[in-house]
């Protein structure tokens, strides 16, 4: 099966850079500060991928749920972002990234990045990657009222672009990523590497999963302006 799609777009916390480290120092680095102790990078790393704010949550009541002192929040938020923004850029991409959106832009797909980390982190990170010239729109945390899971975010880039969303592909890593593209009616494409809350993809929820990112172009048409009747072609030999 291949997709016949104009817009690709592209999660950015363990789809296209490895930013657990970066983000487990961080957030230890805060629980230090805040006399709390600290956690495995395992179990941070669960905690990954609904926006800043629910991260440090976790990290301060130690598990997915639960709701700290307000006090300890407030204190907690810019303690993370300082330490963060120290080392935020240490972040590598994963393997194939890198060729993955030489060959995609090369063959004529808009490409876009879209997360839900604040705006001042997102950008600093795709330039030091070296990722930052391939997109032609990143939507970050910050950029619009709702991020992922709502479909706000990938609407707002299949408008800004003028393209369907019938048109356009999510890639991702998790759970969220998979909601936002159902709500959006975009197709979704997952890898099996990323920060799912420790959870496996469930295959059945996605279009298709690749195990690294150069495998996306093999999925798709060459690109073309689509009436938005034909979404999938099934090749049979």
């Amino acid at each position: 099966m291949r997709f016949q799609v104009n817009v690709v777009m592209f999660d950015l916390d363990g789809t296209l850079l490895d930013t657990a480290p970066q983000i487990a120092e961080a957030a230890n680095r805060m629980l230090v500060a805040l006399g709390k102790p600290m956690l495995p990078q395992a179990q941070i790393t669960t905690y990954i991928g609904e926006g800043v704010q629910n991260l440090i949550k976790r990290c301060l009541v130690g598990s997915m749920h639960g709701e700290p002192d307000a006090q300890e929040f407030a204190r907690a938020q810019p303690l993370y972002h300082g330490f963060y923004e120290a080392n935020a850029t240490q972040s590598q991409a994963f393997a194939g990234v890198l060729p993955a959106l030489q060959q995609l832009k090369k063959q004529g797909y808009r490409l876009a990045c879209v997360t839900n980390k604040p705006e001042k982190f997102t950008l600093p990170l795709l330039q030091h990657a070296g990722l930052a010239d391939f997109f032609e729109i990143v939507v970050s945390g910050d950029t619009l009222p709702k991020k992922k899971p709502d479909p706000l975010p990938l609407l707002h880039i299949c408008q800004k672009l003028g393209t369907l969303p019938a048109e356009a592909m999510l890639v991702g890593d998790s759970e969220t990523d998979i909601q936002a593209a159902h709500a959006a009616g975009c197709f979704v494409v997952t890898v099996p590497y990323g920060y799912n809350q420790g959870r496996a993809i469930d295959t059945a929820t996605v279009d298709a999963t690749v195990q690294q990112l150069t495998e996306v172009v093999n999925l798709l048409e060459l690109p073309a302006l689509l009436s938005g009747d034909h979404k999938k072609i099934t090749y049979t030999s």
